[in-house]
């Protein structure tokens, strides 16, 4: 079982952005499991926070850009990317701007950052989606694809074709995570001049240097245009090297522009919000095909989570039977709705009742054509989840638990006599000063049959 991990401690970088040219810092924070990466805008009235969700995708020109509300990030991809290439899943990113700093146009600063804070493994199971079949997105404009296919592990392949002498085909393959940082992170955002003028002209890379863009030279420089350059860079000369490029840099890899756009695949995919364990095939890769593919992997994540149906042994020995069911919770029959419990761990917990014509309330509800409840649903996945929470104390039965607030209800089948309810709670947040929150869902015949959103607080008894 992988756990979850973040930051040991917050740390800071300042840099510019790319395409303001605005001075912004950036500090990197610990987050709780379950967090996810989220964007807080500290400049801001209310310091909104931005997840980072494929679905707040609105724009990829010029760099993957995020708005919800009407509060914008833009250009996290590199960021993101190097969150994914340290292995973490949960760190809050606060931004005094818009924009993140392009640093040298890599990822490799921000890898250094991390690696300064340190990384920290925390309680809870790591979510991963294990890939059964492939899944494919195409743009049929550009021709650009990206697919995944089954895989042990996670690992990325980009090809690029870009159509021109001075680049022409390029591949890079990143083969595990544990390669990113060596292998990946230090590849620089790129761009061909002919792309570069009319990027002048429209007001953007104001925060663009030789240093952390390369510049292909695809095409001749006419006198003006070199003029520009020197302007908007700077420099008192420019020069065009043997191999293509604009002076000031060297570059790390014949195929930086290749690992580079890998580099961009890993942070646009940290938009899925959910690790992936399978092998990613990226061609002729960008902003758009990758952002898109994300939001399709992600609709089909919560798709397969809504229906998914876990499977138990129901003849195993029960961590907990009926009697010590009842020596932790103060309820009792007839208002005790779970027989045993299957499963516990720090963040979850599995329980199970049968439901028989005898039970009291089929007397009043629905007589001809008796079916469960759905707020006794509700009440035995919260007795479930109540041991949960009483587990973290030593003395359960001194405790009473209280319902603070239920969300999110859904019913979705009906619940018979002679059905078998499975109960599975997940911690939506840590269990902190007795307060749970948790995302509960009943199973009946291979199917989810409800769901809430629960939290409950518990309280020594007077």
């Amino acid at each position: 079982m992988v756990k979850q991990k973040t930051i040991k401690t917050e740390i800071s970088l300042t840099g510019v952005g790319l395409h303001t040219g605005k001075e912004v810092t950036m500090t990197f924070k610990p987050a709780p499991v379950n967090n996810g990466f989220t964007f807080v805008r500290v400049d801001l009235e209310g310091q909104p926070i931005i997840e980072a969700d494929a679905n707040y995708v609105v724009n990829t020109q010029r760099g993957t850009n995020l708005e919800k509300l009407g509060v914008k990030i833009q250009t996290p991809e590199h960021v993101l990317a190097a969150l994914i290439g340290c292995d973490l899943d949960n760190v809050i990113i606060e931004l005094n701007a818009s924009e993140l700093p392009i640093m040298d146009g890599s990822s490799k600063y921000f890898v250094a950052a991390i690696e300064e804070a340190g990384i920290e493994e925390q309680g809870t199971k790591r979510n991963v989606y294990v890939v059964k079949e492939v899944i494919s997105f195409t743009d049929e404009a550009t021709g650009s694809e990206i697919l995944v296919m089954p895989n042990d592990h996670y690992s990325v392949t980009a090809m690029v074709d870009f159509g021109t002498k001075i680049l022409g085909t390029q591949n890079a393959t990143m083969k595990s995570i544990s390669d990113f940082k060596t292998e990946i992170s230090e590849s620089r955002t790129f761009s061909f001049l002919h792309e570069l003028e009319s990027l002048l002209e429209n007001g953007l890379i104001k925060g663009g240097d030789l240093n952390n863009a390369i510049v292909y030279v695809d095409k001749e420089i006419s006198a003006t245009t070199m003029e520009n350059l020197k302007i908007a860079f700077g420099k008192d000369e420019i020069t065009v090297k043997p191999n293509g490029i604009l002076d000031n840099l060297t570059l790390h890899y014949p195929n930086e522009a290749a690992r580079h756009k890998l580099l961009d695949v890993v942070g646009d995919l940290a938009l899925i919000g959910t690790r992936i364990q399978g092998k990613v095939i990226a061609n002729k890769p960008g902003h758009f095909v990758n952002t898109q593919f994300a939001k399709k992997m992600a609709k089909i994540i919560k798709i397969e989570q809504r229906n998914f149906v876990p499977v138990y042994d129901l003849h195993q020995e029960p961590l907990m039977d009926i009697h010590k069911i009842m020596s932790v919770l103060p309820h009792r029959p007839p208002f005790l709705f779970i027989d045993r419990i299957l499963e516990m761990s720090e963040s979850h917990i599995v329980g199970l009742k049968n439901v028989t014509m005898n039970e009291g309330f089929f007397v009043g509800h629905f007589p001809g054509a008796p079916v469960m409840p759905g707020v006794i649903i509700v009440e035995a996945m919260a007795q479930t989840g109540g041991i949960l929470v009483l587990s973290t104390v030593p003395d359960p039965e001194n405790y009473l638990t209280y319902f603070m607030k239920i969300d999110n209800v859904k019913f979705k089948h009906k619940v018979l006599p002679g059905d078998t309810l499975i109960f599975k709670c997940d911690l939506i947040t840590p269990i902190r000063r007795g307060i749970c929150h948790m995302q509960a869902n009943a199973y009946a015949n291979g199917k989810l049959v409800a769901e809430a959103e629960l939290m409950a607080q518990i309280a020594k008894k007077q």
